[in-house]
């Protein structure tokens, strides 16, 4: 979504001056926060429609070394500015800190690429509003799920919903949407670290589990300035990192502990067999049948051990952050 595209449009600008009256009718403060890298093309635009929307917009310029920064402030956003890049996760918490310093009673996020329409910010905020959920997610698959979109990219889609679904019991239709809605007063219950997986998942994961209310709403998508088509293989192997990811940082058990305890049965039961074939006189001394179950053996024990510690850890770690 270039300047031109979002600007030199004057049906889609008259229809954000038509919609400006959300901002005169909500009495709550809605602070938009822009995670942004390099994004000089689209930054300007994107802050000139979300002020339509939003009584505050900060963009957190996380090292960029572009004109970022000052476009973002000529077209009147608060800047925070990053000294070098930390990625989106602290952008956010940066974010998060920034919008509670200006008072904000509701915080959106949203991407600075272009591809979220400020327009969908009504929409996203109005649970909120109305006192029926502290999060919302926008999701661009909930009564559209992407019928023209390639066949990986279903695939992919699927996949993380159906963990996002195992993970935390959410039924979330877009578990990668950067475009949500939080109540300001959930600030204290995200971690904001983004080190085992992606600060979308985390706060879904967060979220999940201090029980807060989560509500979703169609938002559409557009293409990014600068988009490309995406390779197949790497975005079913990005899907199944992030998969991969999920599993292993809330469910050590099901990732560790239960692919281990197979591999130790196996292990075991090779042992065994051969100890009984061996004893009968049926079979002989094998190194590469030997090293193979003992391999089996070790390691299943390994895995199902440290599943077991990392859960035990995430539940120790889960009841301090609650204490």
């Amino acid at each position: 979504m270039s300047n031109e595209l979002l600007l030199g449009n004057s049906t889609l600008y008259s229809t954000h001056k038509e919609n400006q009256r959300f901002r005169e009718t909500s009495s709550q403060n809605i602070t938009a926060i822009l995670p942004a890298y390099n994004e000089e093309v689209s930054i300007g635009s994107i802050v000139l429609l979300t002020k339509l929307y939003a009584d505050n917009v900060i963009v957190i310029d996380d090292g960029s070394t572009d004109l970022t920064a000052d476009i973002a402030r000529k077209a009147g956003a608060e800047v925070v500015s990053h000294g070098a890049n930390r990625g989106k996760a602290e952008a956010i918490k940066t974010g998060f800190t920034a919008a509670a310093d200006l008072g904000a009673d509701i915080i959106v996020t949203m991407d600075s690429d272009g591809q979220h329409n400020p327009a969908d910010i009504p929409n996203l905020v109005a649970p909120i509003i109305k006192g029926n959920a502290e999060m919302v997610n926008g999701s661009r698959y909930l009564n559209y799920p992407g019928k023209n979109s390639p066949v990986y990219c279903r695939a992919g889609q699927t996949m993380q919903d159906t963990t996002a679904k195992m993970n935390f019991n959410l039924k979330i239709t877009d578990t990668q949407s950067g475009f949500r809605a939080y109540a300001a007063s959930t600030k204290s219950i995200f971690r904001f670290s983004g080190k085992k997986t992606a600060i979308e998942n985390e706060m879904l994961a967060d979220a999940g589990r201090s029980g807060i209310r989560i509500a979703e709403v169609e938002i559409g998508a557009c293409t990014s300035v600068g988009a490309s088509i995406r390779d197949p293989v790497k975005y079913t192997m990005g899907a199944l990192r992030t998969v991969a990811e999920d599993i292993e940082a809330n469910k050590p058990l099901y990732f560790y502990s239960v692919p281990g305890f197979a591999l130790a049965t196996c292990g075991f039961f090779m042992g065994f067999k051969f100890m009984a074939d061996y004893f009968f006189g049926i079979a002989s001394l094998n190194f590469g049948h030997t090293f193979l179950m003992v391999f089996l053996a070790l390691a299943g024990a390994y895995m199902t051990l440290r599943g077991i510690i990392a859960h035990s850890m995430a539940g120790a770690a889960r009841q301090t952050d609650s204490t």
